[in-house]
């Protein structure tokens, strides 16, 4: 097991899910006003890659150890780190007051280049159109990558589209994903100050994640 330290999250805005199950072992710690530090541990070194760039991008404090069934393959622990990251953003989104809601952004990696926009609206929903040419990135199966978001989408309640516009280089496509949807997110969790802490619908509510309702 690699170990992790991690050290208390100061701000309101955080989410801490510890989840087990007969696969895996998840501890996420998540600060939304963060600075952008990391420290992953999931025993999938790309997704600890791509997790680097998940809190760097979009200045989220995050820590994250997993331990799981690596030896059968990355399937259950990628899933469940997506789940409990899914889990602590909802967490630390509460009911969603005084935040922008929406956010888009489009990055840019050499030649790949990848648009996310996403809404905070409780509804989880995924539009994926990665076409990612390698089965493989080192030892990850890249088709592990549209898992990654299902799991994380539906346990946040997050509407997420991921559009892919050029890419031919696999890991650069992927990463480019990951910074898109970084910025998205930093973009719609920030405190808007026109809202003066209003829920940002026009219903005056947000539902919480895994709720079914209109906003």
């Amino acid at each position: 097991m690699m170990a992790v330290v991690i050290s208390p999250l100061s701000s309101m805005r955080t989410g801490e899910i510890h989840r087990v199950t007969g696969e895996t072992e998840v501890r996420v710690l998540l600060n939304l006003d963060g600075s952008g530090q990391c420290a992953v541990a999931t025993g999938v070194p790309f997704l600890d890659h791509m997790l680097h760039q998940l809190a760097s991008h979009g200045l989220l404090d995050l820590r994250i150890s997993a331990v799981g069934d690596t030896h059968i393959d990355d399937h259950h622990p990628n899933e469940d780190v997506g789940i409990a990251v899914g889990q602590a953003l909802a967490q630390a989104l509460g009911d969603r007051r005084g935040i922008h809601r929406f956010g888009q952004f489009m990055a840019p990696l050499d030649e790949a280049l990848v648009q996310v926009a996403l809404d905070c609206s409780g509804r989880p929903h995924l539009s994926y159109g990665l076409q990612i040419p390698a089965q493989r990135i080192g030892s990850y199966d890249t088709e592990l990558v549209r898992e990654f978001f299902v799991a994380v989408v539906n346990n946040s309640g997050l509407t997420l589209h991921i559009r892919q516009l050029d890419g031919v280089n696999s890991h650069h496509i992927v990463e480019a994903c990951f910074k898109a949807f970084a910025r998205a997110l930093r973009l719609a969790v920030e405190i808007d100050p026109r809202r003066a802490g209003a829920v940002p619908s026009s219903k005056g509510v947000l539902e919480q994640a895994g709720a079914a309702a209109s906003a």
